[in-house]
């Protein structure tokens, strides 16, 4: 996986009745510290001398110069004062995420005048973006060198890519849900019509006979995939016709994928493919997913989604794993079981353990745990026409083995997280991902339109406070 760069509209603002040369040092070093970053930038060294916008005659001119560049957000730092009818305008024309930020002001000088006056500005520009209706994320006013500015603008980041990644997704649908997992249905109208996500079907009957084709006809272009398979983990009780198999699957999946621009795919795990060709999917699922490719077992869509938006908050730099809710820790009330039969990817194995996999009637489903530490739990999920994003943080932790793929869990306060998932409208169902992302995922939601943000822990509170840098010295 490669990790994921945004394509930022840098505009810094002035406004006329303020020290120009103060709002150029500043510019510059704003612009410096982006350099640092390596952040992929288009600005204004075009419009004028400066670099500024303080126009708002100029707005529509680099609207139209950001657009033709395909840049996904905007920030627009106040280098001093800067000019609201400017911002927003420019703002509302190009319709993309926008972060609003300015240094810090120095002191008087010793005359009593003052050269930027850019925390009055921020306020002015708040106003005038709310009657736009322009959604936007706020930085404090805080120095270029602070851990704040720092902190808040790579949280930005992961928050343009996780709404750029849900809306407008492709998922590939494999096959209908499994009969008994009402769970699991969902309204692909709404999805089309509200965030122009697009559903790719296909048939377990297609992708069998594709599978059986590449085992009868190129037994050779398998070969490659299935000495992978057996490096990743323990397939000695697999033999070479199953093996055949299952490398056909990964890479007709992989196929249909590529053919179909997917970011992800929801696919009938069980049980008419297992019929079909004799083995299960579960270790294929995990083999795509930890290449940027997540799968959704039992054809579940809604899984899906949530897994393009958690990876995408990461910036594509990490794979996620995809989970049931099972069981309470035997002994411990605020731990829980994310398991599922065998589909997190390899990489996520605790290392030095082998990796064995599920054999039975069927091959082959992974059997190792996975990392722990500090992972991020999401779901995406509605009914009734109502939508919301369930976020969780939470912290591996020791619980008993067991089959499959898994990890145990711990949270502060575990009866809550229950309650939530049963009153709904969430599913047993989630993305996981490590690292703690509820402040990515939060803020996200604020570009996704008609979706709720609904976290649990850490709380609303506890996520904008984390936005502000009040835990930073």
């Amino acid at each position: 996986m490669k990790k994921q760069k945004v394509k930022i509209g840098f505009a810094p603002t002035r406004r006329m009745v303020f020290s120009p040369e103060a709002a150029g040092q500043q510019k510059e070093l704003i612009e410096a510290k982006l350099r640092e970053w390596d952040v992929d930038y288009v600005g204004l060294d075009w419009l004028n001398e400066e670099g500024l916008l303080y126009d708002p005659l100029d707005a529509r001119r680099v609207a139209e110069r950001f657009k033709a560049e395909g840049v996904e957000a905007l920030f627009t730092p106040h280098c001093n004062f800067g000019t609201e009818a400017a911002v927003a305008v420019l703002a509302r024309a190009v319709g993309k995420p926008l972060l609003v930020w300015g240094p810090r002001d120095e002191g008087p000088a010793p005359d009593g005048s003052r050269l930027r006056d850019t925390q009055c500005g921020l306020f002015a520009t708040g106003k005038a973006l709310r009657r736009m209706n322009v959604p936007f994320t706020y930085i404090v006013n805080s120095s270029v060198d602070s851990a704040v500015f720092e902190r808040g603008f790579h949280l930005f980041l992961g928050a343009v890519a996780a709404a750029n990644g849900f809306l407008g997704a492709r998922i590939g649908q494999i096959s209908t849900r499994p009969a008994p997992f009402w769970t699991t249905m969902y309204n692909e109208g709404e999805l089309l019509e509200r965030w122009g996500i697009q559903i790719v079907p296909t048939t377990l009957v297609e992708v069998s006979q594709a599978v059986m084709g590449k085992v009868k006809k190129t037994p050779d272009e398998l070969q490659e995939t299935v000495i992978d398979f057996r490096a990743k983990a323990d397939f000695s009780d697999v033999d070479d016709e199953q093996m055949a198999r299952i490398a056909g699957l990964k890479l007709v999946l992989l196929e249909f994928a590529q053919g179909n621009e997917l970011d992800a795919l929801a696919i009938q795990c069980w049980s008419a493919l297992q019929r079909a060709l004799q083995i299960r999917t579960c270790f294929v699922n995990g083999v795509l997913t930890d290449m940027g490719l997540p799968v959704a077992c039992e054809t579940d869509v809604h899984g899906a989604l949530t897994s393009v938006l958690v990876q995408a908050a990461a910036l594509n730099a990490k794979p996620t794993f995809f989970a049931d809710l099972t069981i309470r820790h035997p002994e411990n009330d605020n731990a829980e079981l994310l398991w599922h039969c065998g589909c997190f990817p390899p990489s996520l194995a605790v290392d030095g353990e082998a990796r064995g996999v599920e054999v039975g009637r069927f091959p082959a489903a992974g059997r190792w745990e996975i990392r722990g530490g500090d992972v991020t739990l999401a779901r995406f999920d509605g009914d009734h026409g109502s939508y919301s994003l369930f976020i969780g943080e939470a912290k591996g932790t020791k619980g008993p083995a067991t089959n499959g793929t898994y990890l145990w869990v711990e949270v502060d306060n575990w009866p809550k997280w229950e309650e939530k998932f049963i009153y709904g409208p969430y599913i047993h169902h989630c993305a996981g991902i490590h690292g703690r992302l509820a402040p990515v995922l939060y803020e996200a939601c604020k570009y996704i339109p008609g979706l709720q943000p609904d976290p649990i822990e850490p709380t609303e509170e506890e996520i904008r406070a984390y936005w502000r840098g009040e835990n930073l010295a």
